[in-house]
């Protein structure tokens, strides 16, 4: 959960405080908030969470999202629901939340029921990437050549030496094969050992040394925190249930002026690829992406699309968001509070 402050501050108008607490004044409604404040979930998720049927799980998000506690978008056939980030609700939502017990034995097992869902849908993406890890044909014709993301890609990062990369959900290792001869150092990091048998045998062919290989969760990167001065996530976010973590994770990758790029689909209406090819999300808006970054702490600095000929309604339009750490890297020594200043 993010630790931003609402910029309504704390102050919020009766009527709008009211509401809040009578929407989260409900055993079911606050087990739902104190779940939505660990992670973006769907109806199907707080269903296998709580153990309710639909219809009432669904009247209780309308209920607090029309109270201004949280936030709901639709994706497809999908909705998502997370806790509101902006204006009064979301002070009061968090508010409500810093108040619940995290020791409570209900609230306790409802995160281990969490923990077992987003272990679930991890394993489904898991078993989509073993038994397709030598075929992206299908989903490659739907977009652009990769020929053009890769040269999209190799502009935005720019030809100057990079010390260390860090590729996250790297794959087949494709994004190692075109970025890493201009690093120093470079670690391709995938929760699959069968993509990572791949990304290692092709990286071999290519006589690429300066290259190793970290099994690990996109969640929780096993790198040290502030390592590495260019970050990459290319088309995995939609594989994930909670993109924001994931960025937010990709931040604590990144040294001082270290970059952020991601590369994923723009919103698109195609179902079958979360049906057929286990897609959580059906592509990303551009401010989504650049609002996530902000909340990592990250300036973000492009954006760009690139658009498939013909008829773009049965295509897929890929986005790139690059965005910098805005802290500075200095030799200066640290500050002296017996040093005068002219």
């Amino acid at each position: 959960m993010s630790g931003r402050n609402p910029k309504s501050g704390a102050s919020a108008p009766l009527s709008t405080v009211l509401g809040a607490l009578r929407a989260a004044g409900e055993p079911t409604r606050l087990r739902l908030l104190a779940l939505l404040a660990h992670a973006e979930l769907n109806v199907t998720d707080l269903q296998e969470i709580l153990g309710q049927s639909q219809p009432r799980i669904s009247r209780h998000l309308k209920l607090m999202s029309g109270a201004g506690l949280i936030e709901r978008h639709r994706e497809g056939s999908w909705a998502f629901f997370r806790l509101a980030q902006d204006g009064h609700g979301a002070h009061l939502a968090r508010g409500i939340i810093d108040k619940l017990s995290p020791e409570e034995p209900v609230l306790a097992r409802d995160r281990e029921r969490l923990a077992e869902v987003r272990a679930s849908n991890a394993d489904k993406a898991a078993d989509y990437f073993r038994d397709h890890a030598k075929d992206w044909a299908k989903i490659r014709a739907l977009h652009v050549e990769e020929e053009a993301v890769e040269a999209a890609i190799r502009e935005l990062v720019g030809s100057r030496p990079v010390r260390a990369l860090l590729d996250i959900g790297t794959g087949t290792g494709r994004i190692l094969e075109v970025l890493a001869p201009q690093a120093d150092r470079a670690v391709g990091v995938d929760l699959s050992v069968d993509m990572l048998s791949v990304a290692r045998a092709n990286i071999a062919k290519l006589g690429l040394t300066n290259v190793q290989f970290r099994q690990g969760d996109t969640y929780s990167l096993p790198v040290p925190q502030n390592s590495f001065d260019l970050v990459v996530i290319h088309q995995v976010l939609h594989f994930l249930d909670d993109p924001q973590r994931a960025i937010r994770e990709a931040a604590r990758a990144l040294a001082p002026g270290g970059r952020l790029l991601v590369v994923d689909f723009a919103p698109h209406e195609l179902e079958f690829l979360r049906e057929a090819h286990a897609h959580r999300r059906l592509g990303f808006t551009i401010d989504a992406v650049t609002q996530w970054m902000k909340l990592a702490g990250l300036k973000p600095e492009v954006h760009d699309e690139l658009k498939p000929p013909g008829n773009i309604r049965d295509k897929l339009t890929v986005s790139l968001w690059l965005a910098r750490d805005p802290r500075v890297v200095t030799d200066l020594p640290a500050s002296d509070p017996n040093r005068s200043v002219a």
